[in-house]
């Protein structure tokens, strides 16, 4: 055949349909009308479409009701009437559609002539246009088949003997750097949208920074988009976290001998593992999708976790309104982690709302563009520090009585270490509830509060329901739908 059509092979998936109609459905699993190379074959496969929607008969008759008889020649219906029946129609339906994808890469082929030669756009601009393209192709070439029960039953007992020999192990994806955390998520597994949002100044870039320090320790790769902060500016906040020297002092370089030793042994340690940071500042979600893909096909950079700060700040394409923007750009996330086989987590904002509530600690329904984020993503956390709260009241309370000419001693004690909640709003593999760790404020770090390891007390989660309670005491059995 032709490589990039073949009107025979058209003409007799047609009279396949003409000859059997409940072959339709398969078909539709597979093919759209514009996989048809001959206009005739296509505004035909139209409406058997239309008649298969209406509960109607695919005969001649009802057929040429549906099209124009003036842009269809009367012998075209007549050969796909005439055409021998075929046994293996799916196999010729792969053939339509594979010869469908190699024209679109062909007419992709004249579009990079045009936006890189032709148009008046930028280089980036032309390369975005071009991925964007190439993605749609890969998109819509993509088929999926239903699975019977035995290969659903097949998959699954595979997958609970994976998990056998790890050895009922409550970690099985990826860490989230609290063990406390571990224990309630089984961590980032393979596939997972994370969304890990908050009001300013909660911690949530912190959070995930502990996240990244804690992966490549384990000699995971991970890659940091960052469009909020410099790359410098990261590193700081990772060597605080990992030496535990004060941020401020590693700012100014304010450092005794022990200090500057231990520093240089980080540096040599950190050298020897797998961060990679986009620091940008702007990345739509095709550009993103490129660069990670490119770092991840390198199976050296063993990439297993990709973290964005933050989502809002991810550029869209076109112009559609801001709501159908990070609907895509959610949407793209889940389906890139899905495509990789790795966890994704994204950071994001919260409304303002919460802020007149009495309790601040935020809802689902607290998420900017909560819609679509809500629906992609498998888990959400919110972080969640009362104490922020309660110095920013003691300080507006200190200002109104000044502004008054009276006397206020704030009531506010600031603490190096604060308690934080991480409040897991949704888990689609597992329970919500509030796992509790301690904030360390000079060393912007994160960590699981120390009765999660002496064994002195239990860690505090809070539950919704009977049922997670139940699915909490079963904790190291793997969820398996």
């Amino acid at each position: 055949m032709d490589s990039i059509y073949s009107i025979n092979i058209e003409r007799a998936v047609l009279s396949s349909v003409f000859f059997n109609p409940e072959e339709l459905e398969d078909i539709l699993g597979v093919l759209k009308p514009k996989d048809f190379y001959l206009p005739a074959h296509k505004s035909i496969f139209e409406a058997m479409i239309r008649l298969h929607e209406e509960d109607m008969p695919i005969d001649e008759d009802f057929i040429r009701n549906k099209i124009n008889s003036k842009d269809i020649d009367d012998s075209v219906l007549l050969e796909i009437l005439s055409a021998n029946p075929i046994t293996n129609t799916q196999a010729y339906v792969k053939e339509i559609k594979d010869a469908s994808v190699k024209r679109e890469l062909a007419s992709l082929a004249t579009t990079i002539k045009k936006v890189a030669i032709e148009d008046q756009i930028t280089a980036n601009e032309a390369l975005d246009t071009i991925q964007g393209e190439l993605y749609k192709i890969s998109t819509n070439s993509a088929t999926s088949e239903l699975k019977d029960m035995q290969t659903v039953t097949g998959d699954t007992l595979a997958y609970i003997e994976k998990m056998k020999k790890l050895g009922n192990k409550f970690l099985i994806g990826q860490t989230t750097g609290f063990e406390s955390l571990d224990k309630r998520t089984t961590g980032f597994n393979e596939g997972d949208l994370v969304i890990i949002a908050a009001r300013p100044a909660m911690g949530k870039t912190a959070l995930v920074l502990n996240m990244a320090l804690k992966n490549i320790e384990r000699d995971k790769g991970v890659i940091f988009f960052s469009l909020e902060m410099p790359a410098e500016q990261l590193m700081l906040r990772l060597l605080a976290a990992k030496t535990s020297i004060p941020l401020q002092n590693l700012r100014k370089g304010d450092m005794n001998d022990n200090e500057w030793s231990k520093l240089t042994d980080a540096f040599n340690h950190l050298n020897t593992k797998k961060l990679f940071v986009d620091d940008g500042g702007s990345v739509n979600i095709n550009q993103l999708r490129a660069r990670v893909r490119k770092l991840a096909q390198n199976e050296d950079n063993k990439i297993s976790l990709v973290i964005i700060d933050y989502l809002q700040l991810m550029q869209g394409l076109g112009n559609k309104d801001r709501h159908q923007e990070v609907s895509d750009i959610s949407r793209g996330l889940k389906m890139l982690a899905r495509e990789l086989k790795i966890p994704i987590v994204a950071l994001s904002q919260l409304n303002r709302g919460l802020e007149n509530r009495p309790d601040k600690r935020p809802m689902l329904s607290d998420l900017r563009e909560s819609g679509a984020i809500e629906q992609d993503a498998d888990i959400i956390m919110f972080v969640y520090r009362d104490d922020v709260y309660k110095q920013r009241d003691e300080a507006r309370k200190e200002k109104e009585a000044k502004d008054r000419g009276e006397d206020y001693k704030s009531k506010f004690q600031d603490k190096p270490i604060e308690e934080a909640e991480i409040i897991i709003g949704k888990q689609r593999n597992g329970p919500i509830g509030t796992v509790k760790l301690d904030f360390h404020k000079n060393l912007t770090k994160f960590v699981d509060k120390e009765n999660d390891f002496s064994g002195s007390a239990p860690i505090e989660v809070v539950f919704e329901t009977v049922a997670d309670v139940e699915k909490e005491t079963n904790i190291d059995i793997p969820n398996i739908l």
